[in-house]
């Protein structure tokens, strides 16, 4: 980083000289925070972040007024802040391997990103211009890295702490874990993140918005992930709640957790490509250690989730979630349609190790009030949960005493191109309209609806997200 760094600076020096001294200045909290002006657009008229860190004690403010660019890994490092005023649009340039941009918020850094609905923050690739939705195709990905949030709460990997996937392993400042369940991260409020998920090696990319080891004071709301080409949102242990949560045509999993997390979550939404796509929730109990403590058992309520569609031919269209590695977890009040099939528990027929069937038979995997339907292997009971080998599933679950409930939803419209046909409301008069039970902990709110969508409200999906934006909703 230190080369790519004096590269650039000699260049400002031979370019002009005074912004080549604000270049070496760094931040500062009296002019905005640039890291400096530099060449490589058309009009000269990006700000650049560049591919290094604003340290201990800086802060960083980004404004509406100006056009940011994101070149290389930028890092909030330990007690340093930055700022994103609603309305801010973020590019990055493209690149894979070390040369990826992303933003990353090391432990103990800070973020406040509070857009609005009339004034979201995005990140995009570069050459967006986000007032021509045609100007870049529709579900392009891997144009740039992503957002990478580290904090200082549990997982349960032996060693404490971890590199977060995305980052090259030899980063410090890619470490995540701690023992402060509480820590504090920022807040991140109506934020966009379109068009990301760059690899940095074989196998490894970077997700939309990764959480690594985050803790509960954090606030995550009202974030959408665009065509991401690998997984929408991640959680790597930690106990981050969040609501209000889009993931909409990645390449891989919508939302995927590990490690141990053991947050909350209320109004996820996830929507998947025709032809793209892999489970909505895919839900690993480690990434080592599957023994490892804490066992991750988030609860979510109100979530929504949509397959490629029965039928789709998409080999990896499996299952709407499936649970493995000694994972746990809840699901509440939501609705699942358009996969393969349903639910899928992992069990490795191991007497000596535990898995998520043992977590199952604890009682540690709970579905309660949910409506399935829409499945390429049936609309029974039997056909969504009892497929290869998942027996136990149902009989165990006793997925109808605990009110699931195979239905249709009876959303208004679904449709994945941008024809003004998608409104993932269920129909006010529908069995998803009522008979919500709700967990009773003072972070979830108290709607009477199953799924992400009040059949009777406007969708909280207006105004801010790419799916508004780029015209696919009603």
């Amino acid at each position: 980083m230190k080369d790519t760094f004096a590269k650039r600076a000699q260049l400002f020096v031979v370019l002009l000289a005074a912004l080549a001294f604000a270049f070496i200045a760094g931040c500062s909290d009296d002019d905005g925070g640039t890291n400096g002006t530099g060449p490589g657009d058309d009009d000269g008229s990006f700000t650049y972040l560049f591919d290094d860190a604003i340290q201990a004690g800086d802060s960083l403010h980004l404004t509406a007024d100006k056009k940011w660019l994101l070149s290389g890994f930028v890092f909030v490092e330990e007690d340093a802040v930055i700022s994103i005023e609603p309305g801010t649009i973020i590019r990055a340039r493209p690149g894979e391997g070390i040369s990826a941009s992303a933003l990353i918020i090391a432990r103990g850094g800070r973020i406040w990103a509070n857009g609005t609905k009339d004034n979201p923050i995005i990140f995009t690739a570069q050459n967006d211009d986000i007032e021509d939705p045609t100007d870049i195709p529709l579900f392009s990905n891997g144009l740039w890295g992503g957002v990478i949030i580290l904090g200082k709460a549990t997982i349960n990997d032996p060693a404490g702490v971890n590199q977060i996937e995305g980052i090259p392993s030899d980063e410090i400042r890619g470490e995540y874990g701690g023992n402060d369940d509480n820590d504090f991260s920022g807040e991140m409020r109506y934020v966009s993140i379109r068009h990301g998920g760059s690899e940095i090696g074989a196998a490894n990319e970077i997700n939309g918005l990764t959480l690594g080891a985050v803790g509960s004071q954090t606030v995550i709301e009202y974030v959408e992930v665009y065509s991401n080409y690998d997984d929408g949102v991640e959680f790597f242990g930690g106990t981050v709640n969040t609501k209000n949560i889009v993931v909409a045509f990645c390449g891989d999993d919508g939302f995927d957790y590990d490690e141990g997390f053991r947050g909350h979550g209320q109004f996820w939404f996830c929507i998947q490509q025709s032809d793209a796509g892999n489970h909505a929730g895919e839900h690993d109990g480690a990434t080592g250690n599957e023994q490892g403590m804490p066992y991750a058992r988030p609860i979510i309520s109100n979530a929504t989730y949509i397959g490629c569609g029965a039928g789709s031919g998409n080999p990896d269209n499996y299952a709407a979630i499936i649970m493995r590695d000694n994972a746990g977890g809840e699901y509440h009040n939501s609705i699942f349609s358009g996969f393969d099939m349903g639910l899928v528990i992992e069990d490795v027929v191991d007497e000596q190790t535990e898995d998520s069937r043992k977590r199952l038979e604890a009682g540690e995997i709970r579905f309660m009030n949910n409506l399935w339907y829409g499945f390429s292997s049936g609309n029974t009971p039997e056909a969504i949960w009892d497929q290869a080998g998942q027996e136990y599933c149902y009989d165990h679950m006793v997925l109808s005493a605990n009110s699931n409930v195979v239905a249709d939803p009876q959303f208004n419209a679904i449709s994945r191109t941008n024809n003004a046909g998608l409104d993932p409301r269920p129909s006010s008069l529908g069995l998803a309209a009522g008979d919500a039970v709700i967990p009773e902990d003072a972070f979830f709110s108290q709607v009477s609806y199953k799924g992400a969508f009040d059949p009777s409200g406007e969708s909280w999906l207006k105004g801010w997200t790419a799916l508004d934006h780029y015209g696919f909703l009603q």
